[in-house]
């Protein structure tokens, strides 16, 4: 069977784009028929892994490319370090009354609030004060952990971040998120 010239041409033609398209968007990193060749002392070279070099930000999250850029919201700001060390004291404070309310599988928001007013903080809006010492307590979603999620300010740059819920608790410092204070972000926007 013989195949004219222009159909030749556009079956060639067919052919490179399909088996380009076919790779189109993959990134190859595992080893290939020239990585597991015997170099000349006769060991395997090894394969490359992670991001190409110049792509990894010296402090990106597992060496991903570009983490820092794309979940800026997500990374808290720096303390000062006297705020620090006031979130930390109010986070030792916070710690024995969640760990008792977990013990006694009380975790409802109200109970939760009540009980950490009782060591003197206050239940005030944002703007009060510019939000120091002021108590947040919100319940879980729906459909996830029944339990009470506890965001206290501590200053103009710390919290004090927690939660209580059937399985644990939990309580810890850090600094203040960029759009959502001291509650981590949810989700990007």
């Amino acid at each position: 069977m013989r195949i004219s010239r222009p159909n030749y041409v556009a079956a060639c033609l067919f052919l490179g784009t399909a088996l380009s398209l076919t790779a189109c968007g993959q990134q190859h990193t595992g080893a290939t028929a020239a990585d597991s060749a015997p170099s000349r002392s006769g060991s395997l070279s090894p394969s490359p892994t992670g991001p190409a070099r110049g792509n990894v930000e010296p402090d990106g999250h597992d060496g991903a490319p570009h983490y820092r850029e794309n979940n800026g919201f997500k990374i808290p700001k720096k303390m000062s370090p006297a705020s620090e060390e006031a979130a930390r004291a109010a986070a030792a404070r916070i710690e024995p009354v969640l760990k008792r309310l977990w013990k006694a599988k009380t975790w409802d928001t109200e109970r939760v609030r009540t009980e950490l007013l009782k060591l003197g903080y206050r239940d005030e809006g944002p703007d009060s004060e510019e939000g120091r010492g002021t108590l947040f307590v919100r319940a879980h979603d729906p459909g996830s952990n029944p339990g009470a999620s506890v965001a206290l300010n501590v200053g103009r740059d710390a919290c004090v971040t927690a939660f209580v819920q059937s399985t644990n608790y939990q309580v810890k410092v850090n600094g203040r998120f960029l759009e959502t204070g001291c509650f981590e972000p949810r989700g990007g926007h």
